[in-house]
């Protein structure tokens, strides 16, 4: 009888072995379960949130594409208008220049109209010279305040920068050989830019 129970106690054992082995495959399955059902919640909260992200920066970028468009708009439109607004203060200040220039020129020209009736009345031709020289220097004034200059060329080596060599003649002097021997048409330079050659007799 006491081997009858001894070997039902070892029966009991091994069923609880059993039994806990199973559990234990039970709890593993289980556990196995749980993770991969976590991962696949995980997969899926990631792939919202990623797909949320995205869809935050492609309305972000887009905001922000929206406004750089509208600055650039805004500062084409303000260049535009700076470009129209200078170009209209140089062609004012062209206009004022010019009209300076013409009121200078028109009284240069009454004092020549005077001039004019006072050489077919007046007998004194001395006095007469003496107010066409006081007009000439007065033109001459106005030109030099303008940045014109006369060139000076008597005496002068050949400069074709500045002369227009149009004949050649037989020099004074030897020193006067391939120098400017006579003036035909005086040359102007304009704040130091030729604006007309001086046309010139070179000597030989």
């Amino acid at each position: 009888m006491l081997s009858n129970f001894k070997i039902n106690l070892k029966n009991i054992r091994k069923a609880m072995n059993k039994e806990n082995i199973v559990e234990n495959d039970i709890s593993t399955h289980e556990s196995e379960d749980v993770n991969e059902v976590a991962n696949e919640n995980n997969n899926i909260i990631e792939d919202e949130i990623t797909s949320e992200s995205y869809e935050l920066i492609i309305n972000d970028l887009k905001q922000k594409n929206e406004e750089l468009q509208e600055k650039f708009l805004r500062l084409f439109s303000e260049f535009d208008n700076y470009k129209r607004r200078t170009a209209k203060e140089k062609m004012d200040i062209m206009n004022i220049a010019g009209e300076n220039i013409i009121k200078s020129l028109i009284n240069i020209l009454d004092d020549f109209e005077r001039a004019e009736k006072s050489i077919n009345s007046s007998a004194n031709i001395e006095a007469v010279m003496e107010g066409l020289n006081l007009i000439t220097n007065k033109f001459k004034d106005f030109l030099s305040q303008n940045g014109v200059e006369p060139i000076n060329s008597i005496g002068m080596p050949l400069d074709t920068d500045m002369h227009e060599a149009i004949t050649q003649s037989p020099a004074p002097s030897e020193d006067m050989k391939g120098k400017v021997i006579n003036e035909v048409q005086k040359g102007y330079l304009m704040n130091g830019k030729v604006i007309r050659f001086s046309k010139v007799i070179i000597g030989n």
